[in-house]
């Protein structure tokens, strides 16, 4: 990852992040940011990204029996 320059314009409360920069970080939608401004005036921005959240790798229920999860939410994957 290089350094990447670019501007954007405050509208309201609002900043749009560059598509130069979405595209280098891999910002998309349903990301977070997480900012930072520190002691010596700059600011830090982290990308939080969802796909790599708690459920990023989880596929949803393979199985081949029939659910009914207003009936079973509570009690699904417990012994």
């Amino acid at each position: 990852m290089g350094d990447t320059e670019a501007e954007s314009t405050v509208s309201g409360n609002q900043a749009n992040i560059p598509a130069r920069i979405r595209r280098e970080l891999d910002i998309d939608d349903g990301d977070h940011l997480r900012w930072e401004v520190r002691d010596d005036g700059t600011l830090r921005v982290e990308v939080v990204q969802q796909r790599a959240g708690t459920f990023a790798d989880f596929d949803g229920y393979g199985g081949t029996a029939d659910t009914d999860a207003a009936v079973e939410h509570d009690g699904w994957g417990v012994e």
